[in-house]
């Protein structure tokens, strides 16, 4: 079915505009259109790294601002300052400060100056990092980069609207919402909806039927590809036809046809498609067509070098500001020299703000190099002046331009140079300079990975398991079953979501019957679709509710890896402690059998979400203590269970969901003298088997469950394990030079370990390929019992090679 153009000519929204908000709104494009292009000039002038602007789509963004209320929530991407500003979320020097890298979550609130120019954020949490009332505030999710990589966020973020809508138990929630009545504003380019987070995004919204409204930008182009080579018929709302809905109260989108320069129009389309999003939580399409890029995609090259003449001549016959500048006098609505004139102050209030960002960027900077030069010269008196550290003070002084990095890498090449020398105070006050820039500059660039609030997860009070004199025996599904219940039952904001979670309580029944007893609404079944799990987690879970979201299993986090890294994991960075999404992701791995049932690519997963916790339990009451911990912290976490542990016993507590286990703490789960072993997971019960076996000819191992791989070994358990054994070995699952690696470096470099060990350190790990179908391929591709017992033997034979004789 084709969807209709909307008619020009009949635009009701607009009779609800004053002529002072015409003009205003004509103000505020052509402000953002001289930032765009101030931006790209400071750029070329070496004052900011890279510059991308939303020039020629400052109207569309206007009409949308003016649809978009208190409570609202937007997922964009860095072409949004016009509507950022609209809706006094960005002023112009705090837009500036962004494209300088401003270091400052006062200048910069956005991302502290962590970001590059146009990512764009609100602060949504107070100085104690606590959730703010986002209710009563105009909401914006942290931007990424990763195209189309908003999308899966968005959809969690319209979710939880349906859900403090339709959980009678979530009204109590008023400072997150009121009544639901929110709508999650999405923008994307329309290159970018050739993205499969696009489509699998729209889908999910769809059968979720959330107020969801998406905003695609259609220039044309993505980059320098044309929509010939990006998208069907050239046309996504064409494409997307089958979404239409068929009638009130069907299911399906409502979809939107607009062009990028119809200013009244415009404004019709946003207020009929959120009012309809906010009403009958219908999810919406708004496809602005014929948008034009002036300055082309950004400051990496020019437009010119791939654009026609004829598409030139159009691009600028048909921008949106020359057309509302055409329409307003058309109408009569302002003269030629009252637009003149707004122009003229447009660009005057640009100048000034690019001013005054540039002196708050820049003189901080220069005071701290004066600081610097002053010691420096002090360390030159105490040295002499004809020499190589005379020579690098003067260049340094006369840096015209100078950075932070030119601070402090010249106070390390003075100190170099003074090396040896006698001390004096020149040599000390420079040490000291140096000491305290390095200080600084841990927190405008390194700090807040993980959150510093009082709910962070070393805050949260370790509660020991408790068990009866008659603790039952019970199936580790069960035990997660039963922590499962007591936290539903304690806290309404928990609910879970994930493939087979719902109705038959997941595929290893940790959820059985918790549907029945909390409602579809907070045990949810969804579609096979990961990545848009996880961004409804991550949604949700920015909206103040404590979402579980389940990965079936660990082979299939590949497909939610993406939001994981790109937006989760360094949420709280990004925006220098300004949000936090608390979700956990649960899912399981390690052994089992087959190629894409067993994987443990634990490698991927440490170099991939920095930023959250990973936590490995050997069992579930182990891995129960954790979400009790995490459920009660305001951190995101990634929890492993054992694939093969859901039916091995395990006794009960009587407070299972109560019980909480520190992050980062390891185990001892076998007293040893002569080795360590150092593991996690489902090969705890591998290299305990090992050990028994290993203890009858003699040797004595020490067994060390590290519980969690992020964080690790807060308190250095396992350098006084060595400091006793002085041999250890790192055995997993992973991939050769995979976690062993990682836990060999963390031992060895942050627990200055090497020179407690007295033979060389040993990694086993599985085979490079994945595991083959059947229990013989998992035997010859993973490390087995006898696996662990031959390197054990063979490090003691080193030792004492008589006692130890030879095996094979």
């Amino acid at each position: 079915m084709s969807v209709p153009l909307l008619a020009a000519t009949e635009a009701p929204a607009l009779l609800a505009l004053t002529k002072a908000d015409i003009l205003h709104d004509y103000r505020l494009g052509w402000e953002s259109r001289y930032a765009s292009l101030a931006g790209r000039r400071e750029v070329f002038m070496g004052k900011a790294k890279f510059g991308i602007f939303g020039d020629g789509k400052e109207l569309p963004q206007l009409a949308m601002a003016h649809a978009f209320r208190a409570g609202d929530h937007r997922a964009g991407y860095y072409r949004d300052q016009t509507f950022m500003v609209a809706i006094g979320e960005l002023t112009w020097e705090q837009y500036f400060a962004q494209l300088y890298a401003t270091p400052d979550a006062e200048a910069d609130p956005a991302t502290a100056g962590r970001c590059m120019n146009g990512h764009f954020a609100t602060r949504q949490l107070d100085e104690d990092g606590k959730f703010k009332n986002q209710a009563q505030a105009k909401n914006s999710s942290a931007d990424i980069s990763p195209t189309a990589g908003q999308m899966p966020r968005l959809v969690g973020l319209a979710y939880a609207s349906k859900l403090y809508r339709q959980n009678p138990e979530l009204h109590q929630y008023s400072d997150f919402s009121v009544n639901g009545n929110e709508v999650a504003f999405g923008t994307i380019g329309n290159a970018s909806t050739s993205e499969g987070m696009f489509f699998e995004a729209l889908n999910a919204a769809g059968v979720l039927q959330i107020p969801m409204l998406v905003s695609v930008w259609d220039d044309h182009y993505g980059i320098s590809v044309p929509a010939e080579y990006q998208t069907t018929k050239q046309n996504i709302s064409a494409l997307l036809a089958g979404f239409q809905r068929e009638g009130e109260g069907q299911d399906g989108f409502e979809i939107y046809v607009v062009r990028g320069w119809d200013y009244p129009t415009l404004l019709d389309t946003y207020q009929k498609a959120a009012a309809i999003c906010r009403a009958a939580h219908v999810p919406t399409l708004v496809h602005v067509t014929e948008v034009t890029q002036p300055q082309g995609h950004s400051t990496s090259g020019s437009h010119e070098r791939y654009k026609s003449k004829e598409r030139l001549s159009w691009e600028e016959q048909h921008d949106c500001l020359t057309k509302m500048r055409e329409w307003l006098l058309s109408e009569g609505i302002a003269g030629a020299d009252e637009l003149a004139q707004i122009e003229k102050t447009a660009a005057a209030t640009i100048k000034q703000a690019r001013t005054a960002a540039w002196a708050a960027y820049f003189n901080p900077i220069q005071e701290e190099r004066d600081e610097a030069v002053k010691v420096l010269n002090q360390l030159v008196a105490d040295n002499g002046a004809e020499n190589q550290l005379a020579e690098l003070v003067k260049s340094f002084q006369t840096n015209v331009t100078p950075i932070r990095a030119d601070i402090v890498r010249t106070l390390r090449k003075a100190l170099r140079q003074v090396r040896g020398n006698r001390p004096t105070a020149g040599r000390r006050a420079a040490q000291r300079l140096l000491e305290e820039c390095l200080a600084n500059s841990a927190d405008h660039y390194n700090s807040y990975l993980f959150s510093q609030s009082d709910e962070a997860v070393g805050n949260i009070e370790e509660v020991p398991a408790e068990y009866a004199a008659d603790a039952p025996l019970v199936d580790g599904r069960e035990v997660l079953q039963a922590c499962f219940t007591a936290n539903f039952e304690r806290d309404p904001r928990v609910l879970a979501f994930g493939e087979d979670v719902g109705y038959i309580g997941d595929v290893n029944q940790a959820f059985a019957g918790l549907q029945a007893k909390f409602g579809d609404l907070r045990v949810t079944d969804t579609g096979i679709r990961e990545c848009t799990i996880i961004g409804q987690g991550i949604g949700t879970a920015l909206r103040g509710l404590r979402s579980i979201a389940e990965i079936q299993y660990l082979d299939y986090l590949l497909y939610g890896l993406q939001p994981l890294s790109d937006d989760l994991a360094c949420l709280q960075y990004r925006t220098k402690g300004g949000q936090k999404a608390p979700l956990i992701v649960r899912t399981r791995g390690h052994r089992l059998e087959g190629v894409w049932h067993s994987g443990s690519p634990i490698q991927m997963i440490l170099g991939s979400i920095r930023g959250m916790h990973l936590c490995v339990p050997r069992n579930m009451t182990q891995a129960a203590g954790f979400y009790n911990t995490l459920l009660r912290s305001d951190e995101p976490a990634l929890v492993i269970e054992c694939l093969n542990g859901y039916r091995l016993k395990e006794k009960l507590p009587t407070n299972v969901g109560e019980f909480t286990l520190p992050l980062g703490r390891p185990e001892v789960l076998r007293q040893g003298e002569d080795i360590t072993i150092v593991t996690y997971g489902s090969m705890c019960r591998i290299v305990l088997d090992a050990a028994a076996q290993l203890a009858e000819v003699g040797i004595s191992v020490e067994v060390i469950d590290v519980q969690t791989l992020l964080p690790f070994d807060t308190d250095q358990l396992i350098a006084d394990s060595l400091r006793k054994t002085g041999r250890v070995v790192f055995a997993d699952e992973d991939v050769p030079g995979g976690a062993t690696a990682y836990m060999m470096q963390q031992v060895l470099d942050n627990q200055n370990a090497y020179q407690l060990l007295d033979s060389a350190p040993r990694c086993l790990s599985a085979q490079a390929h994945r595991p083959p179908y059947g229990s013989d391929g998992d035997y010859f591709s993973k490390p087995n019992v006898e696996d662990v017992f031959d390197v054990v033997y063979d490090m003691m034979r080193e030792v004492d090679p008589q006692q130890f004789a030879a095996i094979y």
